[in-house]
């Protein structure tokens, strides 16, 4: 009885399969669109990928609804920082904030794993965040319940020299990868590609 009830609760976790990666020229990060509960698929078209500056962006993995709220806060409160102090946020700075908003909310916590990148004057950087606020600097992440699926095959691709075109051609290799697989993920990829010239979001479907 104790483990029907334990496999019922973990079949509503929302699944998904989002990754970071850096290259010398950019940030890519991507995530699929399905959005499900258990066997239930509520939305083929949901979006987990979020710009927050014109240089640093967000990608979830876990409910939406606290994905939207999480991006939002770190949102206001970058563009706060810049209007005070007249320059943008830097990105490590960007992931310590969101980090203090998750860990504020450990005793009810948003359940989101989030992958943060951008780029700034310190160069090219990306933050893997746990639900409670862990940060975990890396040159490539995927977070979500396709995680083993996807890295894998950036374990296998991915290098320090990697162009934007190629980074982003491993990325949605890695996706399609852990879609052939993970039930809860599925139905396309949203990219946000982040350079020194700013922000280009893509998508497409499968």
């Amino acid at each position: 009885m104790e483990r029907q009830k334990q496999q019922s609760q973990y079949l509503w976790v929302p699944g998904a399969t989002t990754i970071g990666v850096v290259c010398p020229d950019g940030v890519i990060l991507a995530s699929e669109k399905r959005v499900s509960y258990g066997y239930l698929i509520v939305s083929k078209g949901g979006k987990k990928v979020f710009k927050i500056t014109d240089y640093i962006g967000a990608a979830c993995a876990g409910l939406v609804s606290d994905m939207q709220i999480l991006v939002r806060q770190v949102e206001a409160y970058a563009n706060l920082y810049s209007l005070d102090v007249s320059r943008p946020v830097s990105v490590r700075s960007a992931a310590k904030l969101m980090s203090n908003l998750l860990f504020n909310r450990r005793l009810a916590p948003l359940i989101t794993q989030t992958i943060v990148g951008g780029v700034d004057d310190e160069g090219t950087s990306l933050y893997v965040l746990d639900i409670l606020g862990s940060v975990i600097p890396d040159k490539y992440a995927a977070v979500g319940s396709g995680t083993q699926l996807a890295l894998g095959l950036l374990e296998e691709g991915y290098k320090e020299n990697l162009t934007i075109e190629a980074a982003k051609d491993l990325v949605v290799r890695a996706i399609k990868s852990a879609i052939s697989r993970d039930t809860m993920s599925g139905d396309g990829v949203d990219l946000l590609i982040i350079t020194k010239d700013g922000t280009s979001e893509e998508s497409m479907k499968f």
